[in-house]
C-alpha cells in the first residue's frame, strides 16, 4: 500500500510543485532490465529520479537507516522501501560487493536499478571519474544503461538548510546504451573501465558539467 501512496499520490504532489523539466524520459525501456547511471548533485537526487521515472526504481540506502526502533523507525524503513530503497552496509570491501550483489538481483528480474558512478556527491558542480561498478553491473546482466543528467537538485537545500526550496529543476534522460558487444567479458578491468568511461562521456554530453578525470574525494577524505 505505502508504495502506491508514494507512487501515486506523493509522486503528482511533488512534481505539481517543483514542475521538474524532464527531456527523453521515452528512453528508458519500458521492459527488462534498466540501469540507470547518474550524476549526482545533491541528496535529493534519489527522489527526483523516483518521481520522474516511469518504472519503479530501486537504489541503494544505508542499512542503519532502516534499524531505527518504534513506530518512527518502522515508519521510516517502511517509507524508504516504498520510494525504492535497498539496505546495504557501506565502508569496506564486503560491503561494496553486497551493494553491486544487490542492484545485480533487482535488474536479473528484469527490473530498474539507479547508480552514480560518481560514488558521492559532487561537491563543486563538475563531473569526476566514474567507479566501475557500473560496468559491472551492466556486463554481467545484459541491462541496457540510460545515461541520467541532473541539475539544480542541487539548490533544493543549500548548506543543508532544513526546508527545501522550490527552484527549477531538469532531469535529462539519454539513449540506452547497449554493452551486448561484450557479453562474457565482464571479468577484464579493461573493458570494465572502457565501458565506464563510455557511460561517464554520455552522462557528460547531456548535463554539460565541467569533467574531471579523477575520483572525487570530500574534504575529509584527502585531496582528489
Amino acid at each position: 500500500m505505502l508504495p502506491l501512496l508514494v507512487r501515486f499520490a506523493l509522486g503528482p504532489l511533488v512534481r505539481s510543485l517543483y514542475r521538474p523539466e524532464v527531456e527523453g524520459v521515452e528512453n528508458v525501456p519500458a521492459h527488462g532490465p534498466v540501469l540507470l547511471a547518474a550524476n549526482h548533485r545533491a541528496a535529493l537526487d534519489t527522489g527526483v529520479i523516483t518521481f520522474t521515472t516511469p518504472r519503479q526504481v530501486r537504489f541503494l540506502g544505508k542499512a542503519e537507516y532502516f534499524t531505527g526502533k518504534g513506530l518512527k523507525g518502522r515508519f521510516i524503513a517502511n517509507s524508504l522501501d516504498a520510494l525504492g530503497y535497498i539496505p546495504v552496509e557501506r565502508g569496506n570491501a564486503s560491503a561494496g560487493l553486497a551493494a553491486l550483489e544487490a542492484g545485480r538481483r533487482v535488474l536479473e528480474a528484469g527490473g530498474t536499478f539507479a547508480i552514480y558512478p560518481e560514488g558521492t556527491r559532487s561537491l563543486d558542480g563538475r563531473l569526476y571519474r566514474g567507479h566501475t561498478g557500473v560496468a559491472a553491473l551492466a556486463l554481467s546482466t545484459g541491462a541496457k544503461v540510460v545515461p541520467v543528467a541532473l541539475s539544480g537538485t542541487e539548490a533544493i537545500q543549500p548548506g543543508g538548510a532544513k526546508i527545501p526550496r522550490v527552484c527549477p529543476i531538469r532531469v535529462k534522460f539519454g539513449e540506452p546504451l547497449d554493452f551486448s558487444r561484450y557479453e562474457g567479458q565482464d571479468s577484464s578491468s579493461a573493458i570494465r573501465r572502457s565501458v565506464t568511461d563510455e557511460i561517464m562521456y554520455a552522462i557528460l554530453e547531456l548535463s554539460g558539467q565541467e569533467y574531471v578525470d579523477s575520483y572525487h574525494k570530500r574534504p575529509s577524505e584527502g585531496a582528489a
